[in-house]
């Protein structure tokens, strides 16, 4: 059964993707907010797709921590899911990503109407520099910026190193850091074609001021806590 609801779901992600990829180039003409909204209703349907055809839902802890103002999104990062929950769940909202993804037919011409920070990963510290002047821009246009410290989806009960860019960029810009754990993993998993049925769970954490905090102490309390949090997320998936 599992097998044939993850079938069905990709059938119609097939379908789905390319019309709204091809929506989101009609988009150009707006304002960044307003094609962001446009485009994320793409996000908002593959979520109720996930509920109703594979039974995937989720449930969210600490939504009244969420602030009233632009911030920085500080996540673990499992599975293509929350990025696209995400979208769901926070306000307007761009991501932190290497530049080549924008060149992936469909999906990546789509994803550049997002306004997203695209940056250079193998550029060291002119890759900073490039975070902070594209942060600060989206940040003072009220978008919200979505950073995976760990760079790369890690499989449940892993921990990648937390680099330090999304903490760097809170403090430059003066923004609070929003630190977030979940275990869509458990459900979803990196590049995998099955999707198990069950609830995932995010946590938000309370916002970091980062008032006179240097950046390596903002990383390292946001993954403090993202981990030690991760200890409490349930575990366990549904087989049916």
């Amino acid at each position: 059964m599992i097998r044939l609801r993850s079938t069905l779901f990709a059938l119609v992600l097939s379908v789905t993707t390319p019309v709204f990829s091809l929506l989101a180039l009609f988009t150009f003409p707006f304002k960044p907010v307003t094609r962001y909204r446009i485009i994320s209703l793409w996000a908002r349907l593959t979520i109720f797709l996930a509920r109703i055809i594979c039974g995937l839902d989720y449930r969210v802890i600490g939504a009244e921590n969420i602030p009233d103002r632009p911030t920085v999104v500080l996540s673990k990062h499992q599975s293509a899911w929350e990025t696209i929950a995400f979208q769901c769940i926070f306000p307007p909202q761009v991501w932190v990503l290497k530049r080549e993804l924008l060149r992936v037919p469909f999906f990546g011409w789509g994803l550049a109407m997002t306004s997203p920070i695209a940056i250079d990963r193998g550029a060291g510290k002119e890759a900073l520099k490039q975070l902070v002047e594209q942060g600060r821009d989206r940040l003072a246009r009220g978008f919200w910026v979505v950073v995976f410290p760990e760079g790369t989806r890690m499989k449940p009960g892993s921990r990648g190193k937390y680099a330090i860019g999304g903490a760097w960029l809170a403090v430059q810009a003066g923004v609070s850091a929003l630190p977030v754990a979940h275990n869509a993993g458990e459900f979803w998993g990196k590049n995998a074609f099955l999707k198990y049925p069950g609830t995932i769970t995010v946590s938000i954490g309370k916002p970091i001021e980062t008032a006179g905090m240097k950046a390596s102490e903002l990383n390292r309390r946001v993954e403090d806590w993202i981990e030690a949090e991760m200890q409490r997320i349930p575990t366990g998936r549904s087989q049916t």
